[in-house]
């Protein structure tokens, strides 16, 4: 835990053991936070507030700078802790946080920027101020699939707008995040500004969510448990900004480009084990091209590797936990209980170097019954039901057809089609013929029960800001 600009242990002296979920290797352990601590951490950061919002925001950006370029000094080490703690390949740690660095050096960027507005003769002797101020302290509740890019979207939007926060990572994955802190803190950040106590959710975060000197909740998980934030936050009125579950639809027409949606199909569904919000989860194809794709999906997922994410060649980790792979089992056997085929995978790999771990292969399954669980629930691992739809309207109406609107996306070579589809697509983010990249000048946030507020962005900033408005009488 990093509390006030140093490392501390838990009032209660106890610490959470953390294993590697590629062969239950003990990580590392980190202290067992309280009400308690977060209490404390709270307070440090209300009472360092008001000397950060005094701080130019060119010089926030310039401190954000500083500690992007730190992190990519220290990447490798990262990376290494981020894999044995996550369990995802080291190949994708990497990436994950060269993520985090350049959300910081973009929000960084943007520092300067930040302004206000002036409205003239608002009558004959008055004129009008728009100002624009940070919230105060801001709490983070960060998941366990991408625990530092994730932590990155909140803190620096946050951050660059003059707020302090206490950051609660995932009870798993809370190594590499405070590694990071504390290279933060190295980088000119000041005492008190950022601090993270780690612990379980249910006094940890419910202190956090609770405390009324915390004015906004940045929360990514569940819907489950974001519904229960935002109920718990509404009691004060406090900013919520909830990045929830996702079940993407990719739709690919009888014109797409079907080696390239192949490969985004496959990258975008097997990437970090399946396990996250933006994966695609249910594939819709047209008809005509249906078998060719398959036959194509097919050969490729063979060809992937599973492996510890430390090994050479590693193209697929094990998943997180034995509770992840058993709740993915389970929507497996309820498909094909409905008489689903399994095309590929669907079931654990065998062999000394997995029994220990949370393996699974990827899968993939055709002749779909729409009201299984596969289809109608998230699917957070390596499992994707694929169907044939007669049209665009058919597609665009299944896909829509869903509690979820996060991502969504398109592969046809007609931009008239595409737009149409971009339009009707019920979820916050549309790709057309492209893998499911998340840029952060573009703002990011889900439809229906996928969330609320936006991440990314400048528009990311206005959910980390108060805007106020001012008269001024000149006689």
């Amino acid at each position: 835990m990093f509390v006030n600009g140093e490392s501390v242990d838990s009032i209660s002296g106890e610490v959470t053991e953390i294993y590697n979920p590629a062969n239950g290797d003990l990580v590392d352990t980190v202290p067992k936070g309280t009400k308690d601590d977060a209490r404390q951490a709270i307070d440090v950061a209300y009472d360092a507030f008001q000397a950060w919002w005094d701080t130019p925001f060119s010089k926030r950006g310039e401190i954000l700078f500083n500690a992007s370029h730190l992190i990519r000094e220290n990447e490798k080490e990262l990376a290494t802790l981020l894999t044995k703690e996550q369990g995802k390949p080291l190949r994708e740690a990497f990436l994950e946080i060269q993520r985090f660095a350049h959300t910081l050096d973009h929000y960084a960027g943007l520092a300067k920027n930040i302004r206000g507005g002036y409205v003239p003769l608002l009558d004959a002797s008055r004129h009008g101020l728009i100002l624009k101020r940070p919230l105060g302290v801001c709490g983070a509740i960060i998941p366990w699939n991408f625990p530092v890019s994730l932590m990155g979207n909140k803190l620096a939007p946050g951050l660059i707008a003059g707020n302090t926060f206490v950051v609660k990572p995932a009870g798993t994955t809370p190594l590499t995040a405070t590694k990071v802190i504390g290279l933060m803190f190295e980088a000119g950040l000041p005492k008190g500004v950022l601090n993270i106590v780690t612990g379980p959710g249910s006094t940890v975060g419910q202190e956090i969510i609770e405390n009324s000197k915390v004015r906004k909740i940045g929360f990514t998980g569940s819907t489950e448990i974001g519904r229960k934030v935002m109920e718990t936050a509404a009691r004060e009125i406090k900013r919520v900004t909830l990045e929830l579950g996702g079940s993407d639809p990719m739709i690919v027409c009888e014109d797409g480009d079907i080696d390239k949606a192949v490969s985004a199909a496959s990258v975008g569904r097997f990437f970090n084990c399946g396990q996250a919000c933006l994966a695609v989860k249910r594939l819709y194809l047209f008809e005509q091209i249906a078998d060719e794709f398959i036959e194509k999906l097919t050969v490729k997922a063979k060809k992937l590797r599973v492996k510890d994410g430390m090994a050479e060649g590693a193209m697929i980790g094990p998943m997180h936990s034995t509770s992840q792979r058993e709740e993915v089992e389970m929507q497996i056997q309820d498909a094909v209980d409905k008489g689903a085929r399994i095309l590929v995978g669907g079931k654990r790999p065998e062999g000394a170097e997995y029994e220990k771990g949370y393996f699974y292969m990827p899968t993939l399954l055709t002749d779909i019954d729409e009201s299984s669980k596969i289809v109608q629930e998230e699917v957070f691992g390596p499992a994707l039901p694929i169907m044939r739809v007669g049209d665009l309207d058919e597609a665009l109406a299944k896909a829509n057809n869903h509690i979820y609107g996060l991502g969504s996306s398109i592969w046809t070579r007609d931009i008239n089609r595409a737009h149409f589809a971009a339009e009707r697509f019920e979820s916050g983010y549309t790709w057309i013929n492209s893998a499911q990249i998340i840029f952060d000048q573009l703002p990011f946030g889900g439809f229906k029960q996928s969330g609320l507020g936006k991440e990314h962005g400048s528009e990311a900033l206005d959910y980390y800001m108060e805007t106020k408005s001012v008269v001024v009488a000149t006689s």
